[in-house]
């Protein structure tokens, strides 16, 4: 059985298969949904960079 990478798989979604997806995000202390930030806020988000460690683990 060949391995496949998620990456490498096509998924094709009609629109009446698709869900909203929540972004949630720290924020001092608490984790709030990205979408209730103002214009400015949101921006700042976007321009986040994400990392992964050396051990392989995500570090959002």
């Amino acid at each position: 059985m060949k391995k496949t990478k998620i990456s490498e798989i096509e998924l094709k979604l009609s629109n009446d298969e698709r869900t909203k997806c929540l972004v949630y995000t720290r924020v001092m202390g608490y984790h709030r949904p990205v979408e209730s930030f103002n214009t400015g806020k949101k921006g700042e988000h976007m321009q986040r960079k994400h990392f992964t460690s050396c051990d392989g683990k995500s570090n959002l």
